[in-house]
């Protein structure tokens, strides 16, 4: 990591289901994110250029993708759908949250997972202590297939502080738990355009 970002912290969760509904999931659902809780260099303060927080984007999607990955004990390319958020601390601004999940943070993510064709799903927020962030999903190479629309909560119960933004992505080896709401199925996908 370079100077540039300073990392108090980082958590990474994996979440498996095992039933739902009352029924086995077969093999389980499995989705992991890693939070990163870094230090706002703009924190309480006006500044037009946000190149600083576009750079420790850059340097955190790869970071925190390798997080993620390895917690689900896959390969990268194995990975079915992501997603990115943030949460900036009182002092912040949400354009903070943005210049570090959009400019620069999505191709080393989509490095580590071999591919990435469909837009990454993201959302951003402003909080204190404990924000829950949600992590919308969707999946990685063919935005059209229903049974990757999800989202996961992550919750770091010291984070984010005043100066201070909580980044996270999420990456599945899977859909939703027992999808049955039709379209595009995982193994149908093309991959190309994104969409199918």
């Amino acid at each position: 990591m370079s100077a540039k970002v300073k990392i108090r912290k980082i958590v990474t969760v994996v979440e498996e289901t095992l039933q739902e509904g009352g029924r086995a999931v077969t093999p389980p659902t499995r989705r992991a994110a890693a939070i990163a809780v870094i230090d706002n260099p703009y924190a309480g303060q006006y500044v037009d250029d946000l190149a600083m927080l576009m750079d420790i984007g850059e340097e955190l999607g790869g970071l925190l993708a390798k997080r993620a990955v390895a917690a689900l004990g896959i390969e990268g390319s194995a990975a079915q759908s992501y997603g990115k958020a943030a949460a900036v601390g009182e002092n912040g601004e949400l354009e903070h949250a943005a210049a570090i999940l959009h400019p620069k943070l999505g191709a080393p993510f989509r490095k580590v997972l071999t591919k990435g064709a469909a837009l990454i799903p993201s959302s951003k927020k402003r909080g204190g202590l404990g924000t829950v962030l949600d992590i919308p999903l969707g999946h990685k190479d063919a935005a059209f297939v229903r049974s990757h629309f999800d989202g996961m909560e992550v919750q770091v119960n010291d984070a984010p502080r005043a100066n201070e933004i909580m980044v996270a992505v999420a990456v599945t080896d899977s859909g939703r738990p027992l999808p049955r709401v039709g379209g595009l199925k995982h193994e149908e996908i093309k991959g190309e355009d994104g969409l199918r």
